[in-house]
């Protein structure tokens, strides 16, 4: 079975990996030429950073790649595990939502008071937006995932009656 897509996160992931690459290479060359540097590297290379990373955790959300302890999953019967995927899934939603919630409000505010960066003076909530925004990415990417977990724990038989057929 080929692995489920998250085109628009992995693109995105790219292109700010990409965007992380050029900026930094490019400030490196001028530094290194002409002893002076780009004023927005920093800024901009945070906010890619944040963008590759919650894009990257909605890829592993959507193909069940993430990390976590599977001792258990492999243990219980295959009756047993959807109990636990929705346990996990509800674990990653209470922190995804907290991030979302707390997340949208700061930009939220940011946007109300005209906060600008201290660097290059660009309004703080284009930067800030990406946090909550990528979270429902993955909130949507982890639902696809355990409604996939659990489909295709239905099909496959259970252990246990193989065990006792042999």
């Amino acid at each position: 079975m080929s692995k489920p897509k998250a085109r628009f996160e992995s693109w995105l992931g790219v292109a700010a990996l990409a965007g992380i690459c050029l900026i930094s290479l490019g400030n490196v060359i001028v530094r290194y030429t002409t002893n002076a540097s780009f004023a927005f590297t920093e800024e901009f290379s945070v906010v890619f950073m944040v963008i590759l990373a919650f894009a990257g955790a909605a890829v592993a959300a959507r193909s069940n790649e993430h990390i976590r302890i599977t001792l258990l999953e492999e243990k219980l019967s295959p009756r047993l595990r959807p109990m636990l995927y929705v346990a996990q899934w509800l674990g990653g939603l209470v922190v995804l939502g907290l991030i979302i919630w707390y997340g949208g409000v700061l930009t939220y505010e940011e946007y109300e008071w005209e906060s600008t960066s201290a660097g290059l003076g660009y309004p703080t909530w284009i930067y800030q937006i990406w946090l909550p925004l990528l979270s429902l990415f993955i909130v949507w990417r982890s639902t696809q995932n355990l409604v996939e977990r659990i489909r295709d724990n239905r099909l496959t038989p259970d252990s246990t009656t193989e065990e006792k057929s042999a």
